[in-house]
């Protein structure tokens, strides 16, 4: 003879259904995740491609030695401006990591093509401040070279001046590399947490293809019979 509390118990039992309920939010198609990592990447390329050509196109011969100095201190206030601007776009941003790229690939081109400007004014406006005179491709040559610590020792500063700029654009680049880079990785931690767990892809027959078990999970239609009917 069944045992009606144990019949009872049978019925009110979560069913596990294709229909959940509970904190996790439906997961995007791989093809949406594609695509938004080719606009991310391409939008990434095209910034760092506009800063590269607005470096070639602007008219920079017009700045003194003075303006010159001014216009490297107000590029590398842009630079901590554009980087705050970035990371709290990362937290706020529903794809975290792909943000994170963006925004190492502007401030970085940024700071790249400032420093190239700057040593590129300071030749003309002091002629001699390099031991050889430097075109743009130079100038940005010489900073890529400074940058990665690699200095072939072709160009390198002579005056004071320069040298100064150089030694700024050394600890610069640490900072950029060192401070920045964790900076980046926890805005990209606190993007996540704030976006919250992501439901699982679907599998072929249509049902959950993570964890089968849900403690909020809603009542199947009922299947099975009542043994004390």
């Amino acid at each position: 003879m069944s045992d009606p509390a144990a019949a009872r118990g049978d019925r009110t039992r979560p069913r596990k259904g294709p229909y959940r309920r509970g904190p996790y939010r439906r997961g995007r198609p791989r093809s949406h995740t594609r695509w938004t990592t080719i606009v991310v990447v391409g939008r990434a390329f095209l910034i760092a491609a506009g800063l590269v050509t607005a470096y070639y196109v602007l008219p920079l011969d017009r700045y003194s030695a003075r303006g010159t100095s001014v216009l490297l201190l107000a590029g590398l206030l842009a630079v901590v401006l554009v980087f705050v601007w970035e990371v709290r776009t990362i937290v706020r941003s529903p794809h975290p990591r792909l943000k994170a790229v963006e925004a190492l690939a502007a401030t970085l081109v940024l700071f790249l093509v400032l420093f190239a400007s700057a040593y590129y004014l300071l030749d003309r406006s002091a002629p001699g401040s390099f031991t050889e005179p430097l075109s743009r491709t130079d100038a940005l040559y010489f900073t890529l070279t400074t940058f990665s610590t690699v200095g072939f020792g072709d160009i390198a500063a002579r005056s004071e001046t320069g040298r100064v700029m150089t030694m700024l654009q050394m600890a610069g680049g640490l900072v950029l590399v060192g401070f920045a880079a964790r900076v980046l990785a926890s805005a990209v931690q606190a993007g996540l947490q704030r976006r919250g767990p992501v439901e699982p892809e679907t599998g072929a027959d249509g049902g959950d293809a993570g964890d089968p078990t849900d403690s909020e999970a809603q009542p199947g239609p009922e299947t099975e019979t009542d043994p004390g009917t």
